[in-house]
Order: C-alpha cells, then structure tokens, then sequence
C-alpha cells in the first residue's frame, strides 16, 4: 500500500512537525530482527536439494525431497528459536524456553545435511561424519538456547505465571495496532504508535519485574490497551479512505494520553518499589542495632 508523504512542506506540515517530534523517540524500542540474514540464508540449501534431486531417478528424488523438507523443518525452527532467545535477552525476568528450538534445529540440520550425503554418497561413515560437521557448525554459529531461568530467585512462580499471561494478551494487542496502523499509510502516526509500544512494554517490563504489580496495572495491559486496540482499528479504516485531519488528529490525542497514563503508572509503580525498599533497609538497620552491630554511617 502506498503511503502518503509527511514533513516539514507536506500540505498537513504542521500536523507532521508535531509526528516528526516523537518519531526520534520511536527509536527507543527499535529493535534488530532476532531472525535476521544469517537464518535466512539456511532456507536455500533445501530449495537447491530439491531442484537438484529432480534428474536422479525416482529413488534420489524421494531421499533428495527428505533431505529438503528436514533442512526447511530445521530453519524454520531455527528462526522461532532466535525469536524466543529475543525475547528472553529482552526481559530482566524470564523462564528458559520450554522447547529447545534452537537445539533441536541444530540436530535436524545435520539429519538434513546427512540425508543429503547419502544421496551422492551411500553409505553410514560419510553421511554421519556430515551430520555432525553440520550440527557443530550449526550450534557455533547460532549457539544453544538459554539452559536456566534468569531474576527468577524468590519470585512466586504462581504470580510469575498470572503476569507471563497478562503481558502476552497485552503483547497481542500492541502487534494488532502495529499490524493496524500499517493500513493508514500515514508514516507519522505509524512512528507515534511505535512510540506509544515502546512506552507500554516499559510498563510491562515493570510488572514482569515485580509481579504484586499486576493488580494496580491489570486495567492497562487490558482495558485500556482493547480500547487502544479498537480505536487503531477504526482510525486506519477511516484514514486510509477519507485522509480526514481531524481523525488524525483525534487519534493523536488520544495516543498522547495513553501515554502520559501509561509513563506516570510506570513511574507510580517503580517509587512504590523504591519505598518498599525503603521500608526494608530501615527495618534491617534497627535489627542489627539490636543486636548490637553499630552502623556509623546512614545510607543515602
């Protein structure tokens, strides 16, 4: 879909001098993708088996054909491994993944490349020699994925797991925005809803990291990201044919809201956590004082 031109000397300039204004911060959840190049490229060797096997008679074909979809299998699962590895990197708090994809692409990779071998070359020494060639080169260019949990010491893995669900129904409705606003092919506003992402997954961030969080910021990561979620929805349809600056308008506002709601019940939430703290030092501090420990020096 095209979209319409914004800036400094567009026919709505001054509506996309205030979009140009926040799309630098846009870049502050702008991430690399997890399953870049380097994945990408192992979905080619399975396409040149494949066309390859096709003048090696009926029998090399159906092993050719093998090999191919066990190195596309591989890949694929390649890329999901290097997408949940992201999103584990990105969380202070977070549980190992349950299924090894990365691992398992490893080992299917090297079935793959030994299915390969022993089309051009029957037998058990050479193909098996191949195999693990192709796992050890695998696992040294991809590596393994995470083998514990990380920040998780001392947190009830009850809560843990009420947060894990309320973020992941909160992340589904910031991809539906993301996917949504695509439609209105305005840029300024795509950047503003980036922005607006990058400041919802600091509030998510948040209660990941403190789950007795979740019950004051439960209305954000639903109610008020469905409401979000639905006005993207409409203010894309509309957009997208009518090109109305008062709807864009609107929509703007109502994004610099949320925000705003969303940055100060951030900020609430880590000045509780530091009065928390707080509370403990203190409670500690006259603890060793009964026990005789002399603290000559307050801490800040």
């Amino acid at each position: 879909m095209s979209q319409r031109f914004g800036g400094k000397y567009s026919p709505d300039g001054a509506s996309s001098q205030n979009a140009d204004k926040s799309t630098s911060k846009g870049f502050k959840g702008a991430k690399v993708d997890p399953a870049g190049a380097r994945s990408n490229v192992l979905f080619v060797p399975p396409v040149v088996l494949a066309f390859t096997s096709i003048n090696e008679g009926a029998i090399g074909l159906g092993i050719g054909l093998i090999g191919a979809a066990t190195l596309l299998l591989g890949a694929w699962l390649l890329r999901s491994g290097l997408t949940a590895e992201a999103a584990y990197n990105a969380r202070k708090v977070a549980r190992r993944p349950a299924f090894p994809r990365k691992t398992v692409a490893a080992v299917i990779a090297g079935a793959g490349v030994a299915i390969a071998a022993f089309a051009n070359e029957p037998g058990l020494i050479a193909p098996v020699i191949y195999g693990l060639a192709a796992t050890a080169l695998h696992i040294g260019a991809f590596g393994l994925d995470p083998m514990r949990n990380k920040g998780m010491e001392g947190v009830d893995t009850f809560q843990q797991d009420r947060v894990a669900r309320a973020v992941d129904e909160a992340e589904a409705h910031l991809a539906t925005m993301r996917d949504a606003i695509q439609r209105s092919g305005d840029r300024g506003m795509i950047a503003r809803v980036e922005q607006f992402e990058a400041t919802a997954k600091d509030l998510f961030r948040t209660v990941e990291e403190d789950p007795r969080d979740l019950t004051s910021a439960r209305k954000y990561l639903s109610v008020y990201l469905m409401g979000a979620r639905d006005a993207t929805i409409k203010f894309a349809d509309v957009f997208a044919r009518t090109h109305d600056p008062k709807a864009r308008e609107d929509y703007a506002a109502l994004l610099d809201d949320l925000e705003k709601n969303f940055s100060a019940r951030t900020r609430k939430m880590l000045l509780d956590d530091r009065s928390d703290l707080t509370v403990e030092i203190d409670v500690l501090r006259d603890r060793l004082q009964r026990e005789g420990v002399r603290i000559d020096r307050e801490m800040k």
